[in-house]
């Protein structure tokens, strides 16, 4: 379970010792990352050697939370106070980008 300033947020479809009192529709919140040119060089060279492209790693890291974010305010502005069913989706949008989306249901929950 993860929350956030009273936002509880998990992948599972209820809430272990809550009950859903209340969908309010779907959460959703994006981001397009770009890459740029001093990550693509050294991405490039560990290309060549092989392992992990930790740069890259890092910034689709960053564009998760980004996009976690703002599905939480979205979740926040229908009134919920839980998500469920939360996921991430990742796309290419071109050569150097890549959107990061992440989406669930928005609901009210109370302690059973």
């Amino acid at each position: 379970m993860y929350r956030v300033m009273g936002m509880i947020v998990v992948t599972t479809e209820g809430i272990p010792g809550y009950r859903i009192v209340e969908v309010k529709g779907l959460a959703r919140g994006g981001v397009v990352m770009a890459t740029h040119l001093g990550r693509d060089i050294i991405a490039g060279f560990r290309n060549l050697v092989g392992g992990e492209v930790k740069e890259y790693t890092e910034m689709m890291a960053e564009a998760r939370e980004i996009a976690l974010q703002r599905m939480i305010e979205n979740a926040e502005k229908m009134g919920a106070n839980a998500v469920v069913g939360m996921r991430f989706m990742t796309s290419n949008v071109g050569q150097r980008m890549a959107e990061v989306y992440a989406f669930g249901t928005a609901v009210m929950v109370e302690p059973e």
